[in-house]
């Protein structure tokens, strides 16, 4: 299993936020490069970074700290937030990404994503479905900043992309993101057990290494981590050493 560390980036800073809510925003001192060499050097092959200013501003945003980071970072990045159109993908992958992360479109114009799927490859695109469970424990995708509910949930939604050659997802339960509360393993055991040929990134509530090793056995491809590494839960090196 990939551990893939995270780095949130907001007006040029690393940043944290709980529950995706730009009101409750933790700020970290370490310069976002030099974080990136650090993950780099400790052993992380990949590196996931969410461009928060892009999510929040669109085309108004200010990519630059992106970009900058895209053509430093010596190791494969994949990249997302506030990504609309084809465009913003192609820029992405012109500054170095290696893979481009697609959040709200794929349940909101899941017939679009699939055309990118066709277009960039399924090897350079990455679903990005952040879901919350309802009372009946059925896991419904958000967009816009989790602020709106897809009208499909996840399970008919997944079909849908991988008719669609859909491989690599990303999915994050947002009960559980920036809370490291543990992650939800029974969520990621269905979504494998459904569709076994997905390469699944898992996403939300990572504190221990314990955790992880829990991820590996469930069957995840990748693990995003943020908050605990940041935080000093554990370090790249030693996680890596637990996971494989």
């Amino acid at each position: 299993m990939n551990l893939i560390p995270a780095i949130d980036l907001l007006d040029g800073r690393c940043v944290r936020l709980v529950h995706g809510d730009f009101n409750n925003v933790s700020h970290y001192d370490t310069p976002p490069e030099r974080l990136a060499e650090r993950y780099h050097q400790d052993g992380a092959a990949w590196l996931h970074v969410v461009d928060l200013e892009a999510s929040r501003d669109g085309e108004a945003a200010d990519t630059g700290a992106l970009f900058q980071l895209l053509d430093r970072a010596e190791q494969s990045v994949q990249t997302g937030g506030g990504v609309r159109s084809g465009g913003d993908i192609q820029a992405r992958l012109d500054h170095g990404a290696t893979r481009v992360v697609v959040g709200s479109l794929c349940a909101t114009e899941t017939d679009r994503f699939v055309s990118w799927l066709g277009r960039f490859g399924k090897e350079r695109i990455v679903a990005a479905l952040d879901v919350r469970l309802d009372s009946g424990g059925v896991p419904w995708p958000r967009t816009h900043g989790w602020t709106e509910s897809a009208r499909i949930d996840l399970w008919r939604l997944l079909n849908h992309l991988v008719d669609g050659g859909l491989r690599h997802v990303l999915v994050t339960d947002i009960g559980r993101d920036g809370a490291m509360s543990g992650p939800n393993l029974d969520l990621y055991a269905e979504i494998l057990a459904r569709h076994p040929g997905l390469q699944l990134q898992a996403s939300g509530g990572v504190s221990r290494i314990d955790d992880l090793v829990a991820l590996r056995d469930a069957g995840a491809a990748s693990t995003i981590v943020g908050k605990a590494l940041l935080e000093g839960a554990f370090d790249v090196s030693s996680a890596l050493k637990a996971v494989r």
